[in-house]
């Protein structure tokens, strides 16, 4: 199965499980994690979820393999099952931890940024490599990204599509530790299970608290981001993104 889900007591893990192709979701990997996070809210033996990818990536993003040129409503429908995964993850009403090693890229990167808390691998790197296909970046990230560093870095890594290290991420305020990579799972697993023998539902609230700091909300972010990136798509740049990566060898882009 491509998302593994199992317990450690009161603490959910859930893991992208698609190794060879560094976790790069599919449409049914999206639908399933929504699935999952769903059935959270509603199970009160689950008080903390743990997120994390298989192999040696967390995730490497969308599968760009799969990716073709469609029509803004069929593009709109795709998109809103990513929104609907991100959506579940972050207004989830318990704590939810992001475990990082390698790549997390894309919407992987997104992803990471919809849970609580992140804890890296010492080897785990970011970006935000949307341009490189001609697309803007998806499931929340200028949402998530904005909030975590300003405006000004969000722009830099946006813009330059740079990967950076799990070291500055945590300078940048991005992650909140970085750990040995052979320490990942225990040391997310040791702050999941204190974060769900605490008083979880108080942790729900602040959650809430959290999220109304904001304006515009998450929802209408990515209401905005569905707009933009149905445009994106039926753009020469990102047949020629999608192409040039198929085929491994550099864009060409023209800027339309």
């Amino acid at each position: 199965m491509s998302v593994e889900y199992k317990r450690d007591g009161n603490v959910a893990i859930v893991t992208l499980n698609r190794p060879d192709k560094l976790n790069a979701m599919t449409d049914e990997m999206y639908t399933r994690v929504t699935e999952l996070f769903t059935g959270f809210q509603t199970d009160d033996s689950v008080r903390a979820v743990i997120v994390t990818g298989a192999g040696r990536a967390f995730c490497s993003g969308s599968d760009v393999t799969s990716m073709v040129n469609t029509n803004l409503v069929a593009g709109r429908a795709r998109m809103q099952t990513r929104h609907q995964m991100i959506n579940a993850i972050a207004n989830l009403e318990k704590p939810v931890i992001a475990a990082v090693r390698g790549a997390a890229v894309g919407i992987g990167f997104s992803m990471a940024m919809a849970c609580d808390l992140i804890v890296a691998s010492d080897n785990a790197k970011f970006s935000q490599i949307f341009k490189k296909i001609g697309l803007i970046p998806d499931g929340g990230s200028i949402f998530f990204l904005t909030q975590r560093i300003g405006i000004a870095r969000a722009k830099e890594l946006v813009y330059t599509a740079r990967m950076l290290p799990a070291e500055e991420a945590r300078e940048w305020g991005i992650i909140n530790r970085v750990v040995p990579d052979a320490e990942l799972e225990a040391s997310a697993l040791v702050l999941a299970q204190e974060l769900a023998g605490s008083a979880t539902f108080a942790l729900a609230l602040a959650k809430k608290m959290f999220q109304s700091m904001y304006v515009p909300t998450l929802e209408t972010h990515l209401e905005q981001e569905n707009l933009c990136q149905g445009t994106a798509k039926l753009t020469e740049d990102h047949l020629e993104g999608v192409a040039a990566f198929k085929e491994k060898r550099a864009a060409k882009f023209v800027g339309r």
